[in-house]
């Protein structure tokens, strides 16, 4: 790919098609406007964009027009080009990117037609973005804003390594709504983290105790934002801890572990014991870090605790979760983990026999 070095923003770059496994990111062509134009009136799609309908034909096509004058991204200007299906050629949706500060940081967006959601093409161009914007423009720092209720798009920027920033309240408007925005960065640094992550299954999992010397490497620990309605970051986890709930007329007894991974802290483990006020443990909390998702820790991790609870003689376990898109259901129904009929702070209790 052909570019000008960054922070030359008297000359863009020239945006050459990004191939991923599935799809070509190309510049608009002008037969792109009638999909546009169709893509943005659908109400769904522009449910949390920045557009308000109806979306007239004239503007599709005059946007698809003025960005076809530019060779590519610009400081201070959005250029946008198309998603493309790589073995039919079909349009499913579009991209943007900004460039700021002379070229030296970025936001990109996208956004595709409801009929091609929910198969990973979102993340797919999401990440191949990122990598575009570091490595062909040279910027410093990406980043992506959306609604805070638009959780399908922030699962988009966490899958390309995103990390959520901040919360702005009431800092955004399309014509006369007003809404909260949330803010995801990505620095060098992060993209570099996440793409050279481990992503194969540890050689070697287990539960450490943890002390002094290794409770603040604990407390970092965290989970991707989307995921903090289903796991409580560590902070909660720690006081919880610290100051246990009474339950059955007495307080919980708390019993946590770092999850080591060959070598390496990547998650947190806390029980609630087995007293006479509370007959059966109770899996309080299980976290894995965002970096170490995806490779089969969180099921090493409930091996081992499941195993320690057969040698304190315990027959079966409780937990209880939350439903919903990302919820961890699926995960403990697959363990053998079946609900009780019981609501618990409109939480699902689940039990498994231990056998």
């Amino acid at each position: 790919m052909a570019t000008g070095p960054a922070g030359d923003w008297l000359n863009p770059a020239v945006f050459e098609p990004l191939r991923t496994p599935r799809l070509v990111i190309r510049p608009f062509l002008a037969t792109d406007a009638e999909e546009l134009h169709r893509r943005r009136n659908d109400p769904d799609v522009a449910r949390w964009q920045n557009w308000t309908l109806p979306y007239p034909a004239d503007r599709a096509r005059a946007v698809v027009d003025e960005v076809m004058q530019m060779p590519g991204p610009a400081n201070d200007e959005w250029w946008m080009g198309s998603i493309v299906l790589a073995e039919s050629d079909v349009v499913i949706g579009d991209v943007a990117i900004n460039l700021t500060w002379d070229s030296r940081c970025s936001e990109i967006g996208y956004s595709l037609s409801k009929e091609h959601w929910s198969r990973g093409y979102a993340s797919e161009t999401a990440t191949a973005l990122v990598e575009y914007v570091f490595e062909n423009v040279g910027v410093t720092r990406v980043q992506g804003t959306l609604h805070p209720e638009n959780t399908a798009s922030a699962v988009v920027l966490e899958r390309a390594g995103f990390v959520f920033e901040g919360h702005t309240r009431l800092s955004y408007w399309v014509a006369d709504d007003n809404s909260d925005d949330w803010i995801y960065g990505l620095t060098r640094e992060d993209w570099l983290a996440w793409r050279d992550r481990p992503r194969a299954a540890p050689g070697d999992v287990r539960l450490i105790e943890i002390d002094p010397e290794n409770s603040y490497e604990v407390f970092r620990l965290r989970t991707h934002k989307t995921q903090e309605r289903f796991v409580a970051p560590m902070a909660a986890s720690f006081a919880d801890a610290l100051f246990p709930e009474v339950v059955d007329g007495a307080p919980l007894v708390p019993w946590m572990r770092a999850i080591e991974a060959d070598g390496a802290i990547v998650g947190f483990v806390m029980l609630a014991l087995t007293t006479e006020h509370h007959p059966e443990p109770y899996l309080w909390r299980l976290l894995i870090d965002r970096l170490h998702q995806r490779r089969g820790i969180g099921n090493l991790a409930l091996d081992l605790v499941e195993q320690e609870c057969r040698g304190w003689g315990d027959a079966a376990i409780l937990t209880s979760w939350i439903p919903g898109r990302a919820s961890p259901e699926a995960f403990y129904l697959r363990r053998g983990y079946l609900p009780t009929g019981r609501i618990v702070d409109d939480e699902v209790e689940g039990r498994k026999e231990l056998g």
